[in-house]
C-alpha cells in the first residue's frame, strides 16, 4: 500500500537561478552513479579557485535544485541535490562545503548534504545530527 505525501517545491526561484539549476542538473544526476573516490575527486577539481559559500548562497542552490527536480526535492534525491548545489554555488564563483555521511541515531542511514560556515544548510537538523564520512571543503588560500 501507498501513503500519498506532497512534496514541498520551492516557489519564486528566479528563472536565471531556475535556468543554471537545470544545467547543473545532468552532471550531478551522472556523479551521482560514481564511486565515492570519483565523486571526490570531480569535487576536489570543481572547489578550486572559489570562495567559500555563504549559508545564503548555499541556501538559494538548494532552493533551486528542488525548484527544477522532482527527484531533488524528494526524501531520496539527497546525493544529486548535495552535488547540484555544490555545482551551482561554483558557478555563481563560491563553494560550500559538500558531505556525506550518516545519522547519528537510529535509524541508521546514508545522507548528503551541503553546508556553509559549519552548519547543515536546508536540513532542518542540529548542527551534529549527522556524522560526516566523506567532505569536500573549499579550498584554503595561499597566504589564508
Amino acid at each position: 500500500m501507498t501513503t500519498p505525501s506532497a512534496l514541498d517545491r520551492p516557489t519564486g526561484v528566479p528563472l536565471a537561478r531556475r535556468l543554471a539549476a537545470r544545467l547543473v542538473l545532468v552532471p550531478a544526476l551522472v556523479l551521482s552513479f560514481l564511486p565515492p573516490r570519483h565523486i571526490r575527486a570531480v569535487l576536489q577539481q570543481a572547489r578550486r579557485g572559489a570562495r567559500p559559500a555563504t549559508p545564503a548562497q548555499a541556501a538559494a542552490a538548494r532552493e533551486a535544485l528542488c525548484a527544477v527536480s522532482l527527484r531533488c526535492a524528494g526524501p531520496r534525491g539527497c546525493l544529486p541535490r548535495s552535488l547540484g548545489a555544490a555545482l551551482l554555488c561554483r558557478m555563481y564563483g563560491a563553494w560550500p562545503t559538500w558531505c556525506t555521511g550518516v545519522r547519528k541515531v537510529p535509524p541508521f542511514s546514508a545522507h548528503a548534504w551541503i553546508e556553509a560556515d559549519g552548519r547543515p544548510v536546508g536540513e532542518g537538523v542540529p548542527d551534529d545530527y549527522f556524522a560526516r564520512l566523506v567532505t569536500v571543503a573549499p579550498a584554503r588560500r595561499a597566504g589564508t
